[in-house]
């Protein structure tokens, strides 16, 4: 039975079904965010609506080079940054004379700069009269940015004052001697800098020597060895160009007028946190609009979305009712179809695509329009940081995929003005293009199927058939990503499916590229397609054959992880570092037989973690055939 010949009734049923089955599947696990402390304005960083004292002026910044200016700004803003937290804290309290009096207390809120506790109420004189107090305490993961984990022993600090928190308790106000970030680069700079270097160093070259027996045994199979080399030279080519990478500096003059499109589907949870995100931007106000698109959804996002809209009507001077704008589709059409209204109803010259559960740093925009100064450039995509990082082994595996995916791989690309795919969480393009290529987008087939998924991809490959597409490091967004691993391996088999479609058709064009570039890339196209079989030649057919062990196979392998993890290390400083040697295991053991499963079912539509039209369709003919529909899993 079609959809066509249903009542409505009988489709809203089927779709109520899947909604349930996809909520209970993306509830199984509460995701951990940082919990961050509100500011008194709805709108801190929207710069002043007078237009007489930018932000860098507000924070006192005043330098000569505008830049660095924007750059120090961007600095203080993170500094400042309050985060609510409750740890055990031991306040050394040190009087003129250089008496000590200990108590402890419980931390209410902290940043980088300073931190509040509530403290017994005859210690508050002693404090407030003290020389300097010193503090310990212990970050715990996912309280504070990335990095920040760790316990603080005995930093110095300052009183500051005395407040009554929301439960009336008296809480003292310290500011730190030395910022934590600081303090931390401090206790952690020969550890975590000195060892990640000596290890970067070692898994490179033993990587080299190890490939080196493979040019000295290539006559015995040439192919195995060839994939060997091949394997090894992408690789360490990709982290030898990402560490020349550097992001295109701000220029404060150059402000293009931007809209920002949100397409929603069914993100009641992040919608309201997305669109704040988006309008509270360090940028012009008459030169920056939102759009937010919801393609149907049938739970509470268009509620939430009028809900944060109403609220930010109320703030006076910032021309609100004119800059945030949103449009329900009456049926659901699909991302790229919202997308596309979204680039119609849009005044201004470049369009930033922004998913609607990611959220964007308040200098995202100003750092992505930068590349754009070169008229050549159609698109460039942001980085993407992990929003739940935390939550728990899964979460955090991905948090090391994305930083070195996007620090390294992408920032490679970007180094030769060709990123192959200007991620969907952030990515800026010129209306222009947008507008230009929309139908052949919409209406895009893959040998006889509609494409509905992998709409970045395919936008990148039109744009950067005739222009060039670039990566911006300084602007930043964070997204919730899946914390079940049943979400997580529909969600790859997706990107997969989306990768292997569009890598092919963006292998007709890429040899006209930068000859470094395209050498990498026809590299990275052959790789992993031809993985599972050497995975399989190496680890079943040689020890049964041949009655040899593979242990050569495996140290490489274990090399190739112990490099990603320990760029992490280098990079990023942060103790999840690990999680990049058991993503690779993982993807050697579980994702990469997906890649043979998308060779065969490319054409597949259904995103499987969406209720799009492809999936209701095919969830009603698996139901025709199993039974009516329950809604169980």
């Amino acid at each position: 039975m079609n959809n066509e010949n249903k009542t409505p009734k009988q489709t809203a049923n089927i779709k109520k079904n899947i909604a349930n089955i996809q909520k209970n599947d993306m509830t199984n696990r509460d995701d951990i965010l940082l919990q961050q402390m509100s500011d008194r304005r709805i709108l801190p960083n929207v710069p002043d609506k007078d237009k007489k004292r930018t932000n860098v002026d507000r924070r006192g910044i005043n330098n000569s080079n505008q830049h660095e200016d924007y750059v120090v700004s961007k600095q203080k803003e993170d500094t400042g940054r309050r985060y609510l937290v409750d740890y055990t804290v031991k306040i050394e309290i040190f009087d003129e004379n250089g008496h000590k009096s200990t108590v402890v207390g419980r931390t209410v809120n902290l940043s980088s700069s300073g931190i509040s506790c509530n403290i017994p109420e005859e210690y508050q004189e002693l404090a407030k009269n003290s020389s300097y107090v010193r503090l310990t305490f212990r970050i715990a993961p996912g309280t504070m940015p990335e990095g920040y984990e760790m316990k603080i022993r005995k930093i110095r600090a300052k009183w500051v004052r005395s407040y009554k928190d929301h439960t009336n308790k008296i809480c003292c106000a310290f500011c730190f001697d030395q910022i934590l970030a600081q303090y931390i680069y401090a206790k952690r700079q020969f550890y975590m800098l000195s060892i990640a270097s000596f290890f970067i160093f070692f898994v490179c070259l033993f990587i080299i020597l190890l490939r080196s027996s493979s040019i000295l045994y290539f006559s015995f199979n040439k192919i195995l060895y060839l994939y060997s080399i091949l394997t090894a030279t992408f690789l360490l080519s990709r982290y030898l160009f990402g560490a020349f990478y550097r992001p295109t500096p701000i220029n404060p003059r150059f402000t293009p007028s931007v809209t920002i499109i949100i397409p929603c589907f069914n993100e009641e949870a992040w919608i309201k946190r997305t669109i704040l995100s988006c309008i509270n931007q360090d940028y012009p106000t008459d030169r920056l609009e939102v759009i937010v698109v919801d393609d149907c959804s049938n739970d509470n996002s268009v509620a939430m979305i009028k809900e944060i809209i109403s609220e930010l009507h109320k703030e006076q001077g910032y021309n609100i009712k004119e800059r945030i704008h949103y449009y329900v589709q009456p049926v659901n059409v699909g991302k790229r179809e919202a997308l596309a209204i979204g680039a119609k109803m849009a005044k201004n010259d470049l369009l930033v695509f922004v998913d609607s559960d990611s959220f964007l740093d308040s200098f995202a925009i100003r750092n992505i329009v930068q590349p754009f100064q070169d008229k050549k450039v159609g698109g460039v995509s942001g980085r993407t940081d992990v929003a739940n990082t935390y939550t728990n082994a899964l979460t955090k595996m991905q948090s090391v995929r994305y930083y070195i995916a996007f620090r390294i791989l992408k920032a490679a690309e970007g180094l030769f003005d060709a990123v192959t795919c200007l991620s969907g969480p952030l990515s800026c393009y010129r209306k222009d293009l947008v507008l230009k290529y929309s139908k052949a987008w919409l209406d895009q087939k893959f040998l006889g199927q509609k494409a509905t998924f992998g709409d970045d991809r395919s936008m990148t490959n039109f744009i950067l058939r005739s222009h060039r597409t670039d990566y911006q490091d300084s602007a930043v967004c964070s997204t919730i990503v899946p914390n079940t691993y049943k979400i997580f391996l529909r969600q790859q088999m997706r990107w997969k499916r989306s990768w292997l479609r569009e890598s092919l058709l963006a292998a007709t064009y890429m040899w006209k590229k930068e000859p470094f570039m395209a050498l990498s890339f026809y590299m990275g196209l052959l790789v992993p397609m031809l993985a599972p079989i050497i995975v399989i030649y190496n680890l079943i057919y040689i020890p049964l054959a041949h009655r040899v062990f593979p242990l050569t196979f495996l140290i490489g392998i274990l090399m190739m992880a112990l490099l990603m993890s320990v760029a992490q290390l280098f990079l990023r400083r942060s103790t999840t570092w690990l999680y990049g040697m058991w993503f690779c295991l993982y993807y050697e053991a579980v994702l990469l037989w997906q890649m043979p499963i998308a060779w065969v079912t490319f054409w597949k539509s259904t995103w499987g973690t969406r209720l799009t039209a492809a999936d209701i369709k095919a969830y009603d003919e698996q139901n025709h055939k199993g039974g009516s529909a329950d809604g169980k899993k």
